[in-house]
Protein backbone atom coordinates (compact mmCIF):
# COMPACT_ATOMS: atom_id res chain seq x y z
CA UNK A 1 0.00 0.00 0.00
CA UNK A 2 1.41 3.43 -0.92
CA UNK A 3 2.64 5.55 1.97
CA UNK A 4 0.23 8.36 1.08
CA UNK A 5 -2.71 5.95 1.31
CA UNK A 6 -1.54 4.73 4.72
CA UNK A 7 -1.31 8.30 5.97
CA UNK A 8 -4.83 9.06 4.70
CA UNK A 9 -6.22 5.95 6.43
CA UNK A 10 -4.42 6.86 9.66
CA UNK A 11 -5.86 10.36 9.53
CA UNK A 12 -9.32 8.86 8.95
CA UNK A 13 -9.03 6.72 12.08
CA UNK A 14 -7.86 9.70 14.15
CA UNK A 15 -10.69 11.87 12.87
CA UNK A 16 -13.21 9.23 13.98
CA UNK A 17 -11.85 9.12 17.54
CA UNK A 18 -14.26 10.41 20.15
CA UNK A 19 -12.37 11.86 23.12
CA UNK A 20 -15.53 11.84 25.23
CA UNK A 21 -15.82 8.04 25.03
CA UNK A 22 -12.21 7.23 25.93
CA UNK A 23 -12.10 4.69 28.77
CA UNK A 24 -10.43 7.05 31.29
CA UNK A 25 -13.08 9.68 30.62
CA UNK A 26 -15.88 7.11 31.02
CA UNK A 27 -14.37 6.28 34.41
CA UNK A 28 -14.37 10.02 35.13
CA UNK A 29 -18.10 10.25 34.37
CA UNK A 30 -18.76 7.29 36.69
CA UNK A 31 -16.84 9.15 39.42
CA UNK A 32 -19.20 12.10 39.03
CA UNK A 33 -22.28 9.86 39.22
CA UNK A 34 -20.97 8.16 42.37
CA UNK A 35 -20.07 11.51 43.93
CA UNK A 36 -23.54 12.92 43.27
CA UNK A 37 -25.11 9.78 44.74
CA UNK A 38 -22.93 10.12 47.84
CA UNK A 39 -24.09 13.72 48.27
CA UNK A 40 -27.71 12.55 48.13
CA UNK A 41 -27.11 10.12 51.01
CA UNK A 42 -24.75 12.43 52.91
CA UNK A 43 -27.19 14.08 55.37
CA UNK A 44 -28.47 10.92 57.09
CA UNK A 45 -26.85 7.78 55.68
CA UNK A 46 -23.17 7.76 56.67
CA UNK A 47 -22.27 4.22 55.62
CA UNK A 48 -23.84 4.41 52.16
CA UNK A 49 -22.41 7.88 51.58
CA UNK A 50 -18.91 6.90 52.72
CA UNK A 51 -18.89 3.83 50.48
CA UNK A 52 -20.00 5.74 47.38
CA UNK A 53 -17.64 8.63 48.07
CA UNK A 54 -14.69 6.31 48.70
CA UNK A 55 -15.26 4.35 45.48
CA UNK A 56 -15.46 7.62 43.56
CA UNK A 57 -12.11 8.69 45.02
CA UNK A 58 -10.44 5.33 44.39
CA UNK A 59 -11.47 5.45 40.73
CA UNK A 60 -9.27 8.55 40.50
CA UNK A 61 -6.25 6.23 40.51
CA UNK A 62 -7.84 3.83 38.02
CA UNK A 63 -8.55 6.44 35.35
CA UNK A 64 -4.92 7.57 35.38
CA UNK A 65 -3.72 3.99 35.00
CA UNK A 66 -6.19 3.39 32.16
CA UNK A 67 -5.05 6.56 30.40
CA UNK A 68 -1.42 5.45 30.45
CA UNK A 69 -2.11 1.79 29.65
CA UNK A 70 -4.46 2.52 26.73
CA UNK A 71 -2.54 5.56 25.52
CA UNK A 72 -5.65 7.70 26.03
CA UNK A 73 -4.21 10.59 28.02
CA UNK A 74 -6.02 13.80 27.09
CA UNK A 75 -6.13 17.36 28.34
CA UNK A 76 -9.91 17.07 28.62
CA UNK A 77 -9.50 14.01 30.86
CA UNK A 78 -6.87 15.71 33.02
CA UNK A 79 -9.09 18.76 33.59
CA UNK A 80 -12.17 16.59 34.18
CA UNK A 81 -10.22 14.63 36.77
CA UNK A 82 -8.98 17.71 38.61
CA UNK A 83 -12.35 19.50 38.55
CA UNK A 84 -14.07 16.37 39.90
CA UNK A 85 -11.52 16.16 42.72
CA UNK A 86 -11.95 19.82 43.66
CA UNK A 87 -15.75 19.74 43.55
CA UNK A 88 -16.22 16.51 45.52
CA UNK A 89 -13.84 17.62 48.26
CA UNK A 90 -15.49 21.05 48.43
CA UNK A 91 -18.95 19.47 48.75
CA UNK A 92 -17.79 17.27 51.63
CA UNK A 93 -16.18 20.25 53.37
CA UNK A 94 -19.39 22.26 52.97
CA UNK A 95 -21.23 19.49 54.82
CA UNK A 96 -18.58 19.42 57.55
CA UNK A 97 -18.89 23.20 57.94
CA UNK A 98 -22.61 22.78 58.61
CA UNK A 99 -22.16 19.71 60.82
CA UNK A 100 -19.51 21.42 62.96
CA UNK A 101 -20.50 25.11 62.86
CA UNK A 102 -17.90 26.24 65.37
CA UNK A 103 -15.21 24.92 62.99
CA UNK A 104 -16.89 26.28 59.85
CA UNK A 105 -14.24 28.96 59.24
CA UNK A 106 -11.58 26.23 59.13
CA UNK A 107 -13.47 24.23 56.51
CA UNK A 108 -14.24 27.38 54.52
CA UNK A 109 -10.53 28.22 54.59
CA UNK A 110 -9.62 24.73 53.36
CA UNK A 111 -12.05 25.05 50.45
CA UNK A 112 -10.64 28.46 49.51
CA UNK A 113 -7.03 27.22 49.77
CA UNK A 114 -7.71 24.12 47.67
CA UNK A 115 -9.52 26.03 44.91
CA UNK A 116 -7.10 28.97 44.83
CA UNK A 117 -3.99 26.79 44.93
CA UNK A 118 -5.00 24.57 42.02
CA UNK A 119 -6.44 27.41 39.93
CA UNK A 120 -3.27 29.50 40.32
CA UNK A 121 -1.09 26.48 39.56
CA UNK A 122 -3.04 25.55 36.41
CA UNK A 123 -3.18 29.16 35.19
CA UNK A 124 0.54 29.69 35.81
CA UNK A 125 1.37 26.48 33.95
CA UNK A 126 -0.71 27.53 30.93
CA UNK A 127 0.46 31.16 30.94
CA UNK A 128 4.15 30.52 31.57
CA UNK A 129 4.71 26.98 30.31
CA UNK A 130 2.48 27.00 27.24
CA UNK A 131 -0.70 25.14 26.29
CA UNK A 132 1.14 21.84 25.83
CA UNK A 133 2.65 21.91 29.31
CA UNK A 134 1.14 19.60 31.95
CA UNK A 135 0.51 21.01 35.42
CA UNK A 136 2.26 17.92 36.76
CA UNK A 137 5.56 18.80 35.10
CA UNK A 138 7.15 20.73 37.96
CA UNK A 139 10.93 21.14 37.81
CA UNK A 140 12.94 20.52 40.97
CA UNK A 141 14.47 23.98 40.61
CA UNK A 142 11.02 25.50 41.09
CA UNK A 143 10.00 23.33 44.02
CA UNK A 144 11.38 20.05 45.31
CA UNK A 145 8.23 19.20 47.26
CA UNK A 146 5.93 19.88 44.28
CA UNK A 147 8.20 17.87 42.00
CA UNK A 148 8.06 14.93 44.42
CA UNK A 149 4.29 15.31 44.84
CA UNK A 150 3.46 15.35 41.14
CA UNK A 151 6.09 12.97 39.73
CA UNK A 152 6.01 10.24 42.38
CA UNK A 153 2.73 8.38 41.90
CA UNK A 154 2.93 6.71 45.31
CA UNK A 155 3.34 10.05 47.10
CA UNK A 156 0.55 11.61 45.04
CA UNK A 157 -1.84 8.72 45.72
CA UNK A 158 -1.13 8.56 49.46
CA UNK A 159 -1.44 12.32 49.96
CA UNK A 160 -4.72 12.56 48.04
CA UNK A 161 -6.20 9.35 49.45
CA UNK A 162 -5.38 10.01 53.12
CA UNK A 163 -6.48 13.63 52.78
CA UNK A 164 -9.92 12.40 51.71
CA UNK A 165 -9.87 9.64 54.35
CA UNK A 166 -9.39 12.25 57.09
CA UNK A 167 -12.41 14.25 55.94
CA UNK A 168 -14.49 11.08 55.61
CA UNK A 169 -13.54 10.22 59.21
CA UNK A 170 -14.70 13.66 60.36
CA UNK A 171 -17.91 13.12 58.43
CA UNK A 172 -18.49 9.82 60.27
CA UNK A 173 -17.71 11.51 63.58
CA UNK A 174 -20.57 13.94 62.96
CA UNK A 175 -22.85 10.93 63.47
CA UNK A 176 -21.22 9.77 66.67
CA UNK A 177 -18.85 11.97 68.61
CA UNK A 178 -20.08 14.57 71.12
CA UNK A 179 -16.50 15.84 71.52
CA UNK A 180 -16.65 17.73 68.22
CA UNK A 181 -20.29 18.77 68.36
CA UNK A 182 -21.80 18.61 71.89
CA UNK A 183 -25.21 19.55 70.51
CA UNK A 184 -25.54 16.05 69.10
CA UNK A 185 -26.40 14.69 72.53
CA UNK A 186 -28.67 17.50 73.65
CA UNK A 187 -32.24 16.31 73.48
CA UNK A 188 -34.00 19.67 73.25
CA UNK A 189 -37.82 19.26 73.15
CA UNK A 190 -38.29 22.21 70.77
CA UNK A 191 -36.10 20.53 68.13
CA UNK A 192 -38.52 17.63 67.83
CA UNK A 193 -41.21 20.01 66.59
CA UNK A 194 -38.87 21.74 64.14
CA UNK A 195 -38.97 21.47 60.37
CA UNK A 196 -37.64 17.95 59.57
CA UNK A 197 -35.24 19.49 57.06
CA UNK A 198 -33.90 22.17 59.39
CA UNK A 199 -30.29 22.09 60.61
CA UNK A 200 -31.43 21.36 64.16
CA UNK A 201 -33.61 18.42 63.11
CA UNK A 202 -30.87 16.95 60.93
CA UNK A 203 -28.35 17.31 63.75
CA UNK A 204 -30.66 15.45 66.10
CA UNK A 205 -31.25 12.75 63.48
CA UNK A 206 -27.50 12.17 63.15
CA UNK A 207 -26.92 11.77 66.89
CA UNK A 208 -25.50 8.42 68.02
CA UNK A 209 -25.96 6.69 64.68
CA UNK A 210 -22.65 4.87 64.95
CA UNK A 211 -19.73 4.16 67.26
CA UNK A 212 -16.93 6.73 67.13
CA UNK A 213 -13.93 4.47 67.85
CA UNK A 214 -12.98 3.55 64.27
CA UNK A 215 -13.55 7.07 62.85
CA UNK A 216 -11.37 8.53 65.61
CA UNK A 217 -8.55 6.07 64.86
CA UNK A 218 -8.78 6.82 61.12
CA UNK A 219 -8.82 10.57 61.76
CA UNK A 220 -5.76 10.44 64.03
CA UNK A 221 -3.76 8.26 61.61
CA UNK A 222 -4.60 10.34 58.52
CA UNK A 223 -4.32 13.78 60.16
CA UNK A 224 -0.53 14.24 59.54
CA UNK A 225 -0.93 13.48 55.83
CA UNK A 226 -3.91 15.83 55.59
CA UNK A 227 -1.75 18.59 57.08
CA UNK A 228 1.04 17.77 54.64
CA UNK A 229 -1.45 18.10 51.78
CA UNK A 230 -2.46 21.57 53.01
CA UNK A 231 1.21 22.58 53.24
CA UNK A 232 1.67 21.42 49.65
CA UNK A 233 -1.35 23.52 48.66
CA UNK A 234 0.22 26.59 50.29
CA UNK A 235 3.57 25.93 48.57
CA UNK A 236 1.77 25.44 45.27
CA UNK A 237 -0.10 28.73 45.67
CA UNK A 238 3.05 30.67 46.59
CA UNK A 239 5.17 29.15 43.81
CA UNK A 240 2.49 29.76 41.18
CA UNK A 241 2.11 33.37 42.33
CA UNK A 242 5.87 33.92 42.12
CA UNK A 243 6.05 32.31 38.68
CA UNK A 244 3.33 34.61 37.37
CA UNK A 245 5.00 37.65 38.97
CA UNK A 246 8.32 36.72 37.34
CA UNK A 247 6.54 36.49 34.00
CA UNK A 248 5.00 39.92 34.53
CA UNK A 249 8.39 41.46 35.32
CA UNK A 250 9.94 39.85 32.26
CA UNK A 251 7.11 41.11 30.04
CA UNK A 252 7.46 44.64 31.44
CA UNK A 253 11.22 44.63 30.81
CA UNK A 254 10.66 43.47 27.24
CA UNK A 255 8.05 46.15 26.73
CA UNK A 256 10.38 48.88 28.01
CA UNK A 257 13.19 47.55 25.81
CA UNK A 258 10.95 47.65 22.73
CA UNK A 259 9.81 51.19 23.59
CA UNK A 260 13.44 52.33 23.79
CA UNK A 261 14.20 50.75 20.44
CA UNK A 262 11.20 52.55 18.97
CA UNK A 263 12.57 55.88 20.21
Amino acid sequence: MPAAEQVRRGEGVESRENIYTFVPNLIGYSRIVLAVASLYYMPLHPRTCSLLYSVSCLLDALDGYAARYLDQSTRFGAVLDMVTDRCTTACLLVFLASAFPRWSIVFQGLIALDMASHYMHMYATLAMGGSDESHKNVDKSRSFILNLYYTNRTVLFLCCALNEVFFIALYLLSFSSPLLSPGLLEQVPEIKQANPYSAAALELARANKMDSTVPWVIAIVSFPVMMLKQIINVVQLVKASRWLAEGDLKARRERRKNLKKGL
